[in-house]
């Protein structure tokens, strides 16, 4: 058995934490934020001093970006780590550099325009009227709710929305990008890689980044997300492929996905995850078989396990309590914080813990975002999954919980899309 050391910033990987625990290895976890220094708290031990604990870990696991800098460092230094690089949390955080690094990868991007300022992007759209999506940069970009879909054609919406945000926002949004936009089905193909080179098979998955059912309301993190597991091999060349060497060069370990738009033109992609992805991560738990400590452990050391996974469909779906997908102390204090989870039943199978905490045996309410659960499904078709997930959703009781119920039901048609245009042949 080994001794892994995970490092979150704002508590993101402890239910992957948590299965390596309960594989039988030992865990320590540190949590940099203040708000959320109590979220998995009887669920794995923490540490609140992680650099002291680096030389007792076997593996270091960074659960998200901007740790390249110190993940490259251990690297250096001989140490076993999962986690991002410099240049992959460059690829991440400058969506300009994300993009030129696709080009010259041979990727086909679609057409951008970065600005530093709201008036030249208003000009810019008067004068070439047509639908964009506004994606802002940086640190920004992490708010989900700030970036917008143009829905009109004369991109008269989205002067609209450029107009607000110069009023409302224009100290958080520094610099962003207008990206023309172009129908298809948005889908992310993803892999692990082990510094050297892709761990197949690759994770194929669906976002549902809306509220609301119907992809209407605000855009969150996600509110969930469907997966299967394949080779894919057209997809794969033409993606992730593309970029293997560059990854290599950088030392990248880790999970690497690129979400894409697909149509019968081709494959246009918008933007990598250099990280784990979130819920991504929890519902490759439910559909992977592999024991998740051997494998971070092999990947780590630029070994090339075999990823055994589940035949069919995973879904998995966020379950919110107030704020989500908000930031606002005050209102978690005053519907959400203290709240008990209630199983109906005994059993927690599919149940993923986010922002939650052991109290007496009793699973409580966490940190202040109201990111509460993950529930997740496997079967060997895409309804018989929902099925599950939906089933397993049953047996929860929170006070003011929501969720979506929609998770899942597009597949019969992007599905089709993507097989008549021969992505997943």
């Amino acid at each position: 058995m080994s001794t892994f050391l995970f490092v979150s910033r704002s508590a993101l990987i402890h239910d992957l934490a948590w299965e390596v625990a309960k594989e039988g290895h030992e865990v320590r976890y540190f949590i940099q934020s203040k708000a959320d220094k109590d979220v998995a708290d009887g669920f794995i031990a923490k540490t609140e001093d992680w650099e002291k604990d680096v030389q007792w870990a076997d593996v270091v696991v960074f659960d998200d970006n901007d740790f390249g800098k110190t993940a490259d460092q251990l690297r250096k230094a001989g140490k076993a780590v999962v986690g991002g690089s410099v240049y992959t949390d460059k690829l991440e955080d400058d969506r300009d550099f994300g993009q030129e690094e696709m080009k010259a990868a041979g990727l086909s991007i679609l057409p951008k325009w970065d600005f530093d300022g709201f008036d030249a992007a208003i000009a810019f759209v008067k004068s070439n009227p047509d639908r964009y999506v506004v994606k802002p940069n940086g640190k920004a970009q992490n708010d989900k709710v700030l970036s917008f879909v143009g829905q009109e054609d004369d991109g008269k919406d989205v002067i609209s929305i450029l107009e607000h945000y110069k009023k409302s926002w224009s100290s958080k949004i520094k610099s962003f990008q207008l990206q023309k936009f172009v129908s298809g089905v948005e889908v992310a193909i993803g892999a692990f890689f082990n510094g050297k080179d892709f761990i197949l098979p690759a994770c194929v998955n669906f976002e549902h980044k809306r509220m609301c059912n119907d992809d209407i309301g605000p855009s969150t993190g996600e509110m969930g997300t469907t997966m299967f597991w394949s080779n894919a091999p057209t997809f794969f060349q033409a993606t992730l492929a593309k970029m293997r060497d560059r990854l290599a060069a950088s030392g990248y370990v880790g999970y690497f996905d690129l979400n894409c738009i697909a149509n019968a033109r081709g494959i246009h992609p918008l933007e990598f995850t250099t990280r784990f992805g979130y819920p991504t991560i929890n519902i490759q738990i439910e559909g992977v078989t592999s024991k998740w400590g051997e494998f971070l452990h092999a990947i780590a050391r630029s070994e090339s396990p075999a990823l055994k996974t589940k035949r069919g469909f995973q879904i998995g779906v966020v379950i919110g309590v107030p704020p989500f997908p908000f930031v606002d102390a005050d209102a978690f204090r005053k519907f959400s914080e203290g709240a008990v989870i209630i199983f109906k039943k005994e059993s927690r199978e599919g149940i993923h813990p986010c922002d939650v905490k052991i109290v007496d045996g009793e699973w409580i309410l966490a940190g202040n975002s109201g990111y509460a659960l993950v529930v997740t499904g496997s079967a060997s078709t895409m309804a018989d999954a929902r099925k599950e997930a939906y089933g397993r959703i049953k047996n929860i009781l929170i006070p003011n919980m929501f969720y979506r119920t929609d998770i899942g039901e597009r597949w019969h048609r992007d599905g089709d899309l993507l097989q008549t245009w021969g992505l997943l042949s």
